[in-house]
């Protein structure tokens, strides 16, 4: 497969447009005609790490983080990113990275730090908001099933493990053709009254134009009458963040413990203590002071995640314990999970995991701990 029919196989794998605006999600680097050779999968996109890929004789990195996330004005190799992509270009090895698509995904980043620490009944912290819109769609009966076949097809009708989902009601539609038009049927300047149904399907916002494209195609009409809405539903499958239940309600001190160890960390960073018991967690894998008020909202226990700043931990309340676990260790299962999805996705070359931690984090301990 060349590069451009991988990228292609990815940004479908993992949903790649609905990736947060501000992000640099998707194909950052490459020949998109060149054949892929092998996918090396890292978190982060390093010099070091394309180094790796060329040993291992991998011709495309997915990162989880994208090297490239402003824009670049020159490619000297000034600094770390400069650096990366330039060795990239040297050694045509092309660069992928999922980033806040994965953020998003059901399964992505924070479903990994859950499933780690064992949460039960999970939802998602942040569902995405503006994301759903409806269409109805006006039929004529004969067409009913090959229109509403297209338009699932393309994606439509998806809420949460339920897919195909649709509605319709009956009704008698009337339209009357004016003298330049090209009617399925009816005579110009005469009323016609037609049996038709109106088909409902809610579907994701980016897929908007492969739905409408798909609809026109199938639709007997001319003109084909249709209304869009932006709904005001969250998507309850798609954002950022975990909450969940433990199997049992821990002590706080129990509970950092607990934590430490499943995660093995070396140190975590926490708020007060409230002599309160932990059983409601959320977690939000990286930097993620933006989800302390919707685990707050949620009356959660425990709130973990990494990047707090010294007036975040004051955010607690006293109501809440906060958690910062660090940025990486908080994605550190990331690389297992991007590998275990693409290489069941692609066969007919290499996957491989990289072995080079790029965690720039260190921590100094008295030699005692």
């Amino acid at each position: 497969m060349i590069l451009k029919e991988v990228a292609r196989e990815l940004d479908e794998l993992f949903k790649i447009s609905t990736a947060e605006c501000f992000d640099n999600a998707g194909l950052l680097c490459g020949n998109s005609e060149r054949e892929v050779t092998g996918i090396l999968i890292t978190h982060d996109a390093l010099e070091e790490v394309i180094e790796e890929a060329v040993a291992r004789k991998t011709n495309l990195v997915v990162a989880f983080h994208p090297v490239i996330f402003s824009g670049l004005k020159s490619v000297t190799g000034k600094n770390y990113v400069e650096k990366a992509v330039l060795k990239a270009i040297e050694n045509q090895i092309a660069i992928y990275a999922v980033h806040t698509a994965f953020d998003n995904d059901y399964y992505g980043v924070s479903y990994g730090l859950a499933e780690k620490l064992g949460l039960r009944k999970q939802r998602i912290l942040i569902p995405k908001k503006k994301n759903l819109h409806r269409l109805d769609v006006y039929v004529p009966s004969a067409y009913v099933e090959a229109v509403r076949d297209a338009i699932l097809a393309a994606g439509a009708g998806n809420i949460g493990f339920y897919k195909d989902c649709s509605f319709s009601v009956s009704g008698l539609g009337t339209f009357t053709p004016k003298a330049h038009a090209k009617p399925f049927t009816g005579e110009s300047e005469v009323r016609s009254y037609v049996e038709e149904q109106v088909l409902s399907f809610v579907f994701e916002v980016h897929k908007k134009n492969e739905v409408l494209n798909a609809m026109y195609t199938a639709h007997p009409y001319e003109e084909v009458a249709y209304q869009v809405f932006l709904t005001e539903n969250e998507n309850h499958y798609l954002g950022f963040g975990r909450y969940g239940y433990l199997e049992k309600e821990l002590g706080e001190k129990a509970f950092l413990g607990y934590v430490r160890e499943t995660l093995g960390l070396r140190v975590i960073r926490y708020s007060g203590v409230l002599n309160k018991k932990i059983k409601k967690v959320a977690v939000l894998g990286g930097s993620g002071a933006l989800g302390i008020l919707a685990a707050h909202t949620l009356d959660c226990d425990a709130y973990l995640t990494g990047d707090l700043k010294y007036h975040d931990f004051f955010l607690s309340e006293k109501k809440m314990l906060l958690c910062d676990i660090g940025h990486f260790e908080s994605e550190r299962w990331v690389v297992d999970q991007l590998f275990e999805r693409i290489s069941e996705k692609f066969s007919k070359f290499a996957v491989l995991k990289g072995r080079i931690c790029t965690n720039p984090v260190n921590y100094f301990f008295k030699e005692h701990d």
